[in-house]
Order: C-alpha cells, then structure tokens, then sequence
C-alpha cells in the first residue's frame, strides 16, 4: 500500500455497506497527532496520512460489555500505524504503516496482529503520497 490513501466514505454508508452493527464512532480513541486532525476523525478524508485516525470494521466484543459479551462487527476510528507490543515509545507507529503479504506472519513486529487483531480498512482509493 501507498503512505497516504483517501478515505471518501460516510459513517453511516461504511455501517450499511459492511452490515455494522454498533457505530463506535462517537466514542473516544487515543490520536498520536498534537494538532487536531484536518478533516476530523471519521469525515471524509482524501489525504489518510499515518498517525491520522480513520474508520476500520472489526469484531470484537464491545468495549465495556463483560466477559460474556458476544463479539459483533463495529465500525471504530483507529490511528493508522502499527505499535509493536515490544516498543516503548508509541510514535513508532508512524513507521510501521506497510507489510508485505508474503512475510507478515514472519516478522516480529506485525505476526501477533496479523494472527489476531485484523481489521477491514475502507479505502476509496490510494494516492501518490509518500
């Protein structure tokens, strides 16, 4: 994947098109960006840069719902990067945004959520960023 991507997508077409059933949208994720984000979290952005927060589908169980809580498909905001269980200092995850299919499940940093924390990214299209 290119370093930037454009994300064109409404939240509430995103909740249709992937049959979501709880928009998480509204709720409070953790940014790695000092600035506010330019188009805010979740409004259409044709400039998706690393460390920006863009909309993902995901299962999991909600957050707050129990241990006995069913995983159910979500449509959440999360920061674009990668942040390795190991690392100590969070802003590498502005250089983990890339990994090759044919060795994912090899490498350190990305085999543990490559086995188990996947998601779906809606893109609309890659752009000629960096």
């Amino acid at each position: 994947m290119c370093g930037r991507y454009a994300a064109t997508a409404h939240p509430e077409e995103l909740v249709e098109a992937y049959e979501v059933v709880l928009d998480a949208t509204d709720q409070p994720s953790r940014s790695l960006l000092r600035s506010p984000q330019q188009p805010p979290p979740g409004r259409p952005d044709h400039n998706v840069a690393p460390t920006k927060q863009a909309p993902v589908v995901l299962t999991r169980a909600p957050r707050g719902g129990g241990e006995d809580a069913q995983p159910v498909r979500q449509l959440r905001l999360l920061t674009w990067g990668l942040v390795p269980s190991w690392a100590k200092d969070p802003s590498g995850g502005t250089r983990m945004t890339n990994a090759r299919a044919e060795t994912v499940l090899d490498k350190r940093a990305f085999a543990p959520a490559a086995a188990r924390r996947r998601c779906l990214v809606p893109v609309t299209a890659g752009t000629s960023g960096s």
